[in-house]
């Protein structure tokens, strides 16, 4: 989203009436999506081996699945058809996460999983 800004203006207006045009579902499932890519990443998933990933961080892909899972349980009753693949996403994520641990935690400890429930 790029405005130019009103002269005489430093286009912080401009950009706020910008995003306020902007639905509530949309802004939810971009920041859902540049969450999962965020999890993704620090799972070291861009790699074809993900062991060898220079980003792989086990303990910041957990901080981020859970404020994804966070995310997903308080709005799901607003997303509508974006639901269920955002959900499917975090899940994938959360599953993944279980496999790539040396020491995988235990049903219902994972991240994200005291809002979504156990994840196998």
């Amino acid at each position: 989203m790029t405005s130019t800004p009103e002269p005489g203006t430093d286009g912080a207006s401009a950009d706020v009436r910008e995003l306020a045009d902007v639905p509530a579902v949309e802004v939810i499932s971009r920041a859902a999506v540049m969450l999962m890519s965020s999890a993704a990443e620090k799972l070291g998933l861009s790699e074809a081996d993900p062991a060898e990933s220079p980003y792989l961080d086990l303990d910041e892909a957990r901080r981020v699945i859970t404020a994804l899972a966070g995310l997903v349980t308080a709005s799901v009753e607003y997303l509508g058809p974006h639901a269920g693949p955002i959900r499917e996403g975090l899940q994938a994520l959360q599953k993944a996460f279980r496999e790539t641990s040396a020491h995988p935690d235990e049903p219902g400890k994972g991240p994200g999983e005291k809002y979504t429930g156990p994840v196998y």
